[in-house]
């Protein structure tokens, strides 16, 4: 997401992401109108929270969770925190990143991240009840 690798979320960056999840018509207007509802710059955890507002009748949640399956080839439905798959496959993760993510998402006491619970904040912005 943070193509540049600078630690922050920029118009380019946006843009990027969009077009990743196959939203290629976002206008610059709605980009520049998205970074000025934060009152400073956009790391991780704030791009998380604000994303997933914008996402509400992008994709669905199902199109977002198919993309994190793809980092867990056991269908565990976990990320491990000691993994590297996160950071050596795909669209790359830096190590500033994996750091926000788990500090944002605190993994279980194994090392492991909930990706669908993941998901369901992105996308709705509240935690999910156990199940």
């Amino acid at each position: 997401m943070d193509q540049n690798r600078d630690g922050f979320i920029d118009k380019n960056d946006l843009r990027d992401t969009f077009a990743a999840l196959g939203r290629l018509n976002v206008k610059q207007k709605d980009i520049d109108e998205m970074l000025k509802e934060v009152s400073g710059p956009v790391n991780f955890t704030v791009f998380l929270t604000m994303f997933g507002e914008k996402l509400k009748g992008a994709d669905p949640e199902e199109t977002i969770l198919n993309a994190f399956k793809v980092f867990d080839p056991e269908g565990k439905r976990v990320l491990r925190k000691d993994s590297r798959i996160l950071t050596t496959q795909a669209d790359r993760f830096s190590p500033e990143e994996m750091e926000q993510m788990f500090a944002a998402f605190p993994p279980d006491m194994a090392g492991n991240l909930d990706y669908k619970n993941l998901v369901h904040i992105i996308i709705h912005g509240e935690e999910k009840d156990e199940e």
